[in-house]
């Protein structure tokens, strides 16, 4: 790897370690944020709420842009917007200027992470891919699991607005590695549709408030309302890019199997993440007495293994078929997401760790062969939208995740824990099947020998730029 090379990893690794571990800092300090600024918990959510929602309803969008004028000029524009946000969520004085500080910095990390592994793609070459991606994934899950401690860190010796100072230097020192670091990338000769942005942006924003509202048990008519602006928007967001050379939302590479597949396969292998993650510090906290200290300590061997997990995995996804190691993978999962369902009334500290580290092993076994998956099955001029599909996948997977553990609260009351530990493993079963069902279908480059096409070339499906604009 050349040394530009070596600088445009560096700017990746630190920028997307900022957009990881933002999300747990935040998570973690919400009471001490909400205390301070004379918040009700309620208005407080929407510290996370307005960071979620912008960065979800943007994904694609810029992704799409990525594709038109560059993933390095979006990807650096992300870097700085992130960095000058956080600058502002420090000196927010209210928390309304908080949560709109917190849209730009949001917006800012969709920018990151919809070109993310676009741009790894660029930096490696195909039989590599599954090693850059792996590694990618190494600093993700190091990011996940320091969250927490590190909030816990800065609030021990200072204020909240730290949280998102600290950012600032670590933007700027991104932004020196990505300025003669990060490579150029072909760019699409269409143009950008901001109307199907906007309608994107609705879509999108809509969906989760329909979600998150649903999982509260809030008015139906105000969830159907929501839901049905979200059905609308969508048809229309088809309808409008119906014949486009690369539509925003990219429904035709949907039409490949293998990309259908390891997307749905990202949607409920995060959904069982999500439903993990936010139920089990109930668990401990509220059921087993634990403090928040030592309910930090027992959530850190799943994300710890998966840092140590995703590498290795990437390696061997350049040997063997990712759909076989997803399956592999998150049957695993789904059998650590039912052990901790069976957890006995008082469990030892032992018994916590090994479950929550075959839960750890099994998801990083997953991540990397599928995100490689995603990419490589998709067209390399299309690089931009399916980097957008993982990036999306995740948050929608997550997100419903969160809302179906609010739901499980709902229903089953004390017990609510153990039900979204069940519903986990469910997910992570179906994400399995759907794994496996990859090792069936015809991947673009088989179709493309069969009817004796340019191997080069993009799949029948999904025509080249130049091609379809014709």
């Amino acid at each position: 790897m050349s040394t530009g090379h070596r600088f445009a990893f560096v700017a990746i690794m630190l920028s997307v370690a900022l957009a990881s571990i933002d999300t747990a800092i935040a998570n973690t300090a919400l009471p001490a944020i909400g205390a301070d600024l004379h918040a009700k918990p309620a208005a407080s959510v929407w510290i996370i709420n307005a960071y979620q929602l912008a960065m979800i309803s943007t994904l694609l969008p810029l992704a799409a842009l990525g594709d038109i004028i560059g993933h390095r000029r979006v990807y650096i524009s992300g870097i700085v917007l992130f960095t000058a946000a956080s600058l502002g969520c420090a000196l927010s004085p209210s928390l309304a200027l908080l949560a709109a500080a917190r849209v730009a910095q949001g917006v800012g990390g969709a920018a990151i992470m919809g070109v993310n592994s676009a741009i790894i793609q660029s930096l490696y070459p195909p039989h590599r891919l599954g090693r850059g991606l792996g590694l990618n994934a190494l600093v993700v899950g190091v990011a996940f699991a320091a969250g927490p401690t590190v909030a816990s860190l800065i609030l021990s010796v200072a204020n909240w607005p730290w949280l998102f100072a600290v950012n600032v230097p670590l933007g700027l020192l991104a932004i020196s590695f990505a300025l003669p670091g990060l490579p150029d990338t072909p760019r699409g000769k269409h143009h950008f549709d901001r109307v199907a942005a906007i309608l994107n942006v609705i879509l999108f924003a809509t969906l989760i408030f329909a979600l998150a509202e649903a999982a509260q048990r809030a008015p139906a008519h105000i969830v159907l309302v929501a839901a049905a602006i979200a059905l609308v928007f969508g048809v229309l967001m088809v309808k409008r890019e119906a014949g486009h050379p690369a539509p925003m939302l990219p429904v035709d590479l949907f039409k490949l199997p293998v990309f259908a597949l390891s997307a749905l396969t990202a949607v409920c292998s995060f959904a069982a993440q999500g439903l993990a993650f936010v139920s089990l510090p109930f668990y401990f906290e509220t059921i087993l007495q634990r403090s928040q200290v030592e309910t930090g300590f027992l959530m850190t061997p799943w994300s710890v293994v998966v840092a140590f997990a995703a590498p290795f995995a990437g390696r061997l996804s350049d040997r063997y078929p990712p759909g076989l190691l997803g399956a592999i993978g998150l049957a695993v999962l789904c059998a650590g997401m039912v052990s901790l369902a069976l957890l006995p009334p008082h469990p030892s500290v032992l018994d916590i760790t090994l479950r929550m580290s075959l839960c750890g092993a099994g998801f990083g076994f997953f991540q990397s062969p599928n995100l490689k998956a995603i990419m490589a099955s998709a067209p390399r001029e299309r690089s931009g939208g399916a980097s957008g599909i993982i990036a999306t996948a995740r948050l929608l997977g997550q997100t419903t995740g969160a809302a179906l553990v609010a739901l499980s609260f709902g229903i089953a009351g004390r017990h609510g824990p153990t039900l979204a530990l069940a519903t986990g493993a469910v997910f992570a079963g179906a994400a399995s099947i759907a794994s496996g069902l990859r090792l069936f279908a015809p991947s673009h480059r088989t179709r493309r020998r069969e009817g004796g096409g340019d191997a080069q070339t993009p799949s029948a499906t999904v025509k080249p730029l130049g091609q379809r604009a014709k």
